[in-house]
């Protein structure tokens, strides 16, 4: 069997626990490979290799760094179909869904080859006689990602490009579930000429989370998970004195206005809740029906869902996969069970979904609810599965006041025609990320991706921006120099040195 390892100073590493991990292929069910679980040890070790490569990688010019982005760039494009095969075999999402997350997680990299652009701080002349002043922004750094299982390609991009770009090195925690995928980038970053010691990867559970929480050597910790682990992460890293980005859970609200173009909200509900499984932070999960919406909506959206293909992900028919584990599988049905015994309407059930050829697989198909109520567990709870949930409100300001009281607020958006309507929705609406007609409002790599509420804690955003901020501490110069002799002419054409 397939045994997944470390990657410590550019190199696989097999580390000091035989303790390991069941890695499955959620279309079969069936175990493909066993992952090596590190220890505190593990992590230290890497810390070590990191912090050491910071000293040459953080003093080489930004251009330098951003020449191996651009050759790390066309490495990604290259094996693009191996690491898309790699995110289906182990989270189960379709092969074209796959290689869209992968394409979203290389933007943030195409982002960071701009990093000299990024860098350029501030200056003032003679803020006081013959004194000049300036900003600097320098590297922090080891930092280090904690990352879900959802998006194995993708949200490690989301991190570790921007921090390496910055001058940082960096330490990556994938999810347990699916890591292989995270391995083949850090290869890949060393073949385009990164030094070793910048990138490096621990497979492991809670003993290594609490590792890096702990270490004095990180400066800065980067997570994507629920929001009592995000919540856990904020409080120990920042306890630790460390920088802390740390994005929750979520359950995001797409408002239906009666003037809405129908067929567009139709499908792009259908998208948004049921693309990946439901497996995505962004995921719509509940459906507002503004008005007298409500009937066509879930007459138009329970035809889709009952017609909906689900498969597994390498088959080019399939539109959904499956989730990416039993235990995820039974916790999602067991909503569904919830749901009907809190009185919703199950409009269409999945739960009992079977595929010749693949009994064993972890499949549901898309549920529907009707008639859900504010109070109702299956409205209020992140559910990360294929379950979308009608909500009817009666008018504009009740679907508004709906989204702002909820806890989270990651992202949302509203379907309408009104100018004045989709206006102040942006404008008032308590959301970190707001789509206007359009379903999953994640910004691309040059903004920043974050939500509101208790769907992230910390300052700052992900990428864009917000991650050249997050990654680099800000410093300002004031100087005054005393007048001198000055040096005599040079002929030779100015270069880089």
């Amino acid at each position: 069997m397939k045994l997944i390892q470390h990657f410590v100073n550019g190199n696989i590493f097999p580390g000091k626990s035989d303790r390991t991990g069941k890695v499955f292929n959620p279309a079969t069910g069936i175990q493909e490979a066993e992952v090596k679980l590190g220890t505190k040890e593990d992590l230290n070790n890497a810390v070590k290799f990191a912090k050491e490569a910071f000293k040459e990688w953080s003093a080489k010019p930004p251009i330098v760094r951003a020449r191996i982005i651009f050759k790390y760039k066309e490495l990604i494009e290259k094996n693009s179909d191996e690491i898309t095969k790699m995110i289906v075999s182990e989270h189960g999402k379709v092969y074209e869904d796959a290689k869209g997350s992968l394409t979203r997680g290389l933007e943030v990299v195409e982002f960071a080859c701009g990093i000299p652009q990024m860098l350029k701080g501030e200056f003032t002349e003679n803020v006081g006689t013959n004194i000049d002043s300036w900003s600097i922004r320098q590297p922090l750094g080891v930092c280090a990602g904690i990352t879900p299982f959802n998006f194995p390609a993708m949200v490690p991009m989301w991190m570790f490009p921007m921090a390496i770009a910055c001058g940082n090195t960096f330490i990556l925690k994938p999810s347990e579930k699916d890591p292989s995928c995270s391995l083949r980038l850090a290869e890949l970053f060393k073949e385009a000429g990164l030094p070793d010691g910048v990138l490096n990867v621990i497979n492991g559970d809670k003993e290594v989370v609490d590792a890096i929480l702990t270490n004095k050597d990180i400066q800065a910790v980067s997570f994507v998970g629920s929001t009592p682990i995000a919540k856990y992460i904020y409080e120990n890293a920042a306890k630790n004195e460390k920088r802390v980005q740390a994005l929750g859970g979520a359950k995001n609200h797409c408002v239906v206005m009666p003037d809405c173009d129908l067929d567009q909200a139709v499908n792009g509900l259908m998208g948004a809740a049921y693309g990946s499984a439901g497996e995505r932070c962004m995921a719509q999960s509940v459906a507002v029906a503004v008005g007298n919406i409500g009937d066509k909506l879930v007459s138009s959206l329970s035809k889709k869902v009952e017609a909906l293909k689900v498969g597994p992900g390498l088959d080019k028919n399939s539109e959904m996969g499956p989730l990416v584990t039993k235990e995820h599988l039974e916790r999602v049905r067991g909503y569904v069970d919830l749901g009907v015994k809190e009185g919703a309407k199950l409009v269409v059930d999945g739960r009992d979904i079977k595929l010749q050829g693949y009994e064993k697989g972890f499949y549901i198909g898309g549920c529907l609810f009707d008639h859900v109520k504010k109070d109702m567990r299956i409205y209020k709870e992140e559910i990360f599965g294929p379950v979308l949930s009608v909500v009817r409100v009666k008018d504009f300001d009740e679907a508004t006041k709906l989204i702002n009281e909820h806890e989270y607020g990651n992202g949302t958006s509203i379907y309408t025609r009104d100018g004045d309507v989709g206006r102040t929705f942006a404008n008032k609406i308590k959301v970190g990320m707001v789509g206007i007609n359009i379903p999953i409002p994640v910004p691309v790599a040059f903004h920043s991706f974050g939500g509101w509420k208790r769907s992230l804690f910390g300052d700052q955003h992900m990428h864009g921006p917000e991650g050249v901020r997050f990654y680099t501490k800000l410093k300002t110069v004031t100087s005054r120099w005393p007048s001198g002799v000055r040096s005599n002419p040079e002929f030779v054409m100015p270069t880089m040195k």
